[in-house]
């Protein structure tokens, strides 16, 4: 998969540019990278707060080895 991305150069670089200029305008392009770089960071804190998240158990084991008490009316 990264292979793919060894073998773009410059021009196609350029192209890609080009095309997104097209397509999106010029007014757009800086909201369209704000947004990316912004998702882009919220997706990596949610990488890290998942792994940090499976090392910690939600439940003791009381929790599981304890029947749970019927509510009074």
């Amino acid at each position: 998969m990264l292979a793919i991305f060894q073998q773009i150069g410059l021009p196609e670089i350029i192209l890609i540019l080009a095309v997104l200029l097209l397509l999106f305008g010029a007014r757009k392009l800086p909201d369209l990278a704000r947004s990316l770089g912004r998702s882009t960071k919220e997706f990596k804190a949610g990488m890290r707060d998942g792994s940090v998240d499976e090392e910690t158990p939600t439940e003791t084991e009381e929790e599981v080895t304890q029947p749970a008490s019927e509510p009074k009316e």
